[in-house]
């Protein structure tokens, strides 16, 4: 098979058999809406932790504590959209 250059050969086979990729995104937006509709914000925080938890298990030098090597990036995130620090 024929690989664009850095391309993987998976992506290029998987690009190879969606015909129409505008229809799988539409269907991920619509499944992402239809599944996050429910979630509140301490479920989401909840996965996200778990998420961490088992990268550190992957990569050991990933981060100790997920929200110390947050707030950096929330207080950039803060700033670009003009929201006051937190206290």
């Amino acid at each position: 098979m024929d690989c664009p250059v850095g391309m993987p050969v998976v992506a290029a086979y998987i690009a190879d058999m969606i015909q129409q990729p505008e229809r799988l995104a539409e269907f991920e937006r619509e499944y992402k809406r239809q599944t996050l509709r429910t979630l509140s914000y301490h479920d989401a925080l909840a996965i996200f932790e778990s998420l961490w938890v088992e990268a550190r298990q992957l990569n050991p030098d990933f981060g100790e504590d997920w929200r110390r090597d947050l707030k950096p990036d929330l207080a950039v995130a803060r700033a670009v959209n003009g929201l006051p620090p937190t206290p």
